[in-house]
């Protein structure tokens, strides 16, 4: 057996185990062992290939991927756009369907969105899952529900008493744009929210689109958020300005970074501070895709600047800093996922600055990046037949 198959096997196993001992929820389901218990099926050959550092191992496919989760016991979460969940066993590739996804408004850039367990998942098995959900008429908007993940003897599972703690407001027309990742940190939901394609709401306190927030797992509002006391919906945000931030993440530091596509040019990285403004669409580095330039960030120095700016674009689509243990010299840096570059990006960090130190081509459009419990970078990929990758040192 390769070293990469043997390590994602006994890490499984070990994480099975660990489960275990503790009495989890998550045990109630677990496989049958003993001398009656069925024999394991040992995980099949996989495709293996060479990409700059990385050996790459494909692991399954999915119809239009668009988010990936582990678990605490080593499983994985993948959402697919149209409206379906997979749980996937990752030492043997299968994937089991999940059911009880709410319905979702599918089409252009919408669909089912981001999927998260709950950081104590292990004691009270709930996930969240960002979807676009339909309104009046022909129009749409962004929605964060919650639910309780309840496994099956079949590998899968169904979501139970769902309920939807969020909503971005309005709902508007069109199919772009909804950004909506989700991230805990310090016992805080974040979520991302875009503009939607509408320009003006990421400046409109009365609207959360174009904005990073700051909620309650219950979807409820801190009282210490930077315009609490200026209406429910203000009192939500805790960064504005903001276009299609599709990758939200947090540094050892626990300062969040938002890395979000620009329009004709000017992709961001940017330090999301309390109460910051990123002027965006009054300055962008980009310009409207109908050729009117947009004055740039150092035409109006009350707007906070991004760290990292790119034209051309690599249109991201998602971001995760790692900390694992396969590739130590990438301790503190983050991973970005392009999509019309067809790549991976690391990018390196210094305080407040930041730039892009490597770029991997990979040969396809990559939407999501996560680090695994077993240190190694796992990738899927957009669109139909999109592969989950592991990605772990070469040789």
């Amino acid at each position: 057996m390769p070293r990469t198959a043997l390590t994602t096997t006994l890490l499984s196993l070990a994480l099975l185990a660990a489960c275990n001992a503790d009495g989890t929820a998550a045990t109630a389901n677990a496989p049958a062992t003993g001398p009656d218990a069925p024999a394991a099926e040992a995980p099949a050959a996989r495709e293996t290939r060479e990409i700059g550092p990385f050996s790459i191992e494909t692991v399954a496919r999915f119809d239009e991927p668009w988010a990936l989760s582990f678990l605490p016991d080593g499983r994985l979460l993948v959402s697919e756009k149209a409206g379906t969940l997979q749980l996937v066993d990752v030492a043997s590739g299968k994937a089991a369907e999940v059911t009880g996804v709410p319905e979702v408004a599918y089409g252009g850039q919408g669909g089912f969105g981001d999927v998260v367990p709950h950081p104590q998942f292990s004691d009270n098995g709930l996930v969240y899952l960002s979807y676009a959900e339909a309104g009046d008429g022909d129009t749409a908007g962004a929605a964060v529900a919650r639910a309780r993940l309840v496994m099956d003897d079949a590998g899968g599972g169904t979501l139970q008493d769902l309920e939807v703690v969020w909503r971005q407001v309005p709902k508007v027309s069109g199919r772009g744009h909804y950004a909506h990742r989700i991230v805990f940190h310090d016992g805080k939901l974040w979520i991302s929210s875009g503009d939607r394609q509408k320009f003006d709401p990421a400046q409109d306190m009365t609207s959360n689109m174009g904005k990073v927030l700051r909620l309650n797992e219950d979807g409820s509002v801190p009282d210490d958020n930077p315009f609490s006391g200026q209406g429910d919906v203000a009192a939500q945000v805790w960064s504005l300005g903001h276009r299609n931030p599709l990758g939200l993440a947090f540094d050892s530091n626990g300062q969040p970074w938002d890395i979000e596509m620009g329009p004709k040019g000017g992709d961001e990285l940017n330090k999301v501070e309390r109460g910051a403004n990123y002027g965006y669409p009054i300055v962008s580095n980009g310009d409207h895709y109908d050729g009117r330039p947009i004055p740039d960030h150092d035409t109006r120095p009350e707007f906070k600047a991004p760290a990292i700016t790119w034209t051309p674009v690599i249109s991201p689509s998602s971001l995760a800093f790692y900390s694992g243990d396969l590739f130590p010299d990438w301790q503190g840096d983050a991973f970005a996922g392009g999509l019309s570059s067809q790549a991976l990006v690391r990018i390196e960090f210094d305080g407040d600055r930041a730039w892009e130190a490597e770029r991997y081509e990979m040969g396809a459009r990559i939407r999501g990046v996560r680090q695994g419990p077993d240190g190694a970078l796992w990738v899927i990929e957009d669109g139909e037949d999109g592969r989950l990758l592991r990605l772990a040192p070469k040789g």
